[in-house]
């Protein structure tokens, strides 16, 4: 058994993997100030409430974009597992080839999802990570890594509008009764929702568009479950996406021992 972990700008994964399967996936809050200590108890926490047995898990691995945790938890992996986990970064096999600019710049994360994404479903295709940001990645019919959008996370657009103004409140990430809203809490609620899967449909037919084919489209992360149903397009929802791509390159990078 594989224990995967991702760690996000808003929140943490945590899950363990066998035979390519997941056995069981927790999120919790990120946060860059915790102790080795408390993230240890954060895993020791997921283990005993999915009534894990830590004996099992002969490996680890973790992706990061947070460099001020990825050292803290690393070491809480150790305290509590005894063993070092692999992290996903430089000198890491991933079999991917990456077309951007800047290779060096591309996301752990995203490296992640691709991975998963060509070993899970047919290609061309197009990943969208919902998370802090909602990032589209597209894959060629190649398997290679072509390029992608960045765009405001429904949860930070959410902050910005409730911060930046007077009089709309926070409200939760449930669908209004109709689209077009007749009150402030309505109105938002469909702005959001309605507004990122429009925003989706969008992009991706204009990627579409751009590579004169039609892609498969895969959606992961926080509110990928909430947006997608929403979409025109069809979209596969698999919210074990990153947790698969840890495992496989877990497989492709363990020690030979």
């Amino acid at each position: 058994m594989i224990l995967a972990i991702d760690i996000g700008n808003t929140n943490i994964v945590i899950g363990c993997c066998a035979d390519g399967q997941v056995i069981f996936r927790e999120r919790v809050s990120t946060n860059p100030t915790a102790t080795v200590l408390e993230y240890a108890a954060m895993l020791k926490m997921a283990f005993d409430m999915n009534r894990a047995d830590i004996t099992a898990v002969d490996g680890a691995i973790l992706s990061s974009v947070v460099p001020a945790v990825t050292l803290t938890m690393r070491d809480a992996v150790h305290k509590y597992l005894h063993l070092t986990p692999l992290v996903v970064g430089p000198g890491i096999k991933t079999g991917l080839r990456i077309h951007i600019d800047n290779p060096a710049q591309l996301g752990s994360d995203l490296v992640v999802d691709a991975v998963a994404g060509i070993h899970h479903y047919p290609l061309p295709q197009i990943i969208i990570d919902m998370g802090t940001a909602t990032t589209v990645s597209v894959l060629d019919a190649e398997g290679g890594y072509r390029g992608g959008m960045i765009l405001p996370g429904v949860a930070v657009s959410h902050d910005a509008l409730a911060s930046r103004t007077a009089q709309l409140p926070k409200v939760a990430f449930e669908l209004p009764k109709h689209t077009i809203g007749t009150n402030s809490v309505d109105c938002l609620k469909s702005g959001l929702l309605y507004g990122n899967a429009g925003a989706l449909d969008g992009l991706i037919d204009r990627i579409n568009a751009e590579l004169n084919t039609s892609c498969t489209v895969v959606a992961t992360g926080g509110l990928s479950s909430v947006i997608a149903p929403l979409c025109r397009n069809k979209i596969i929802l698999d919210d074990d996406l990153l947790l698969k791509g840890l495992s496989i390159l877990f497989e492709k990078n363990k020690p030979k021992n």
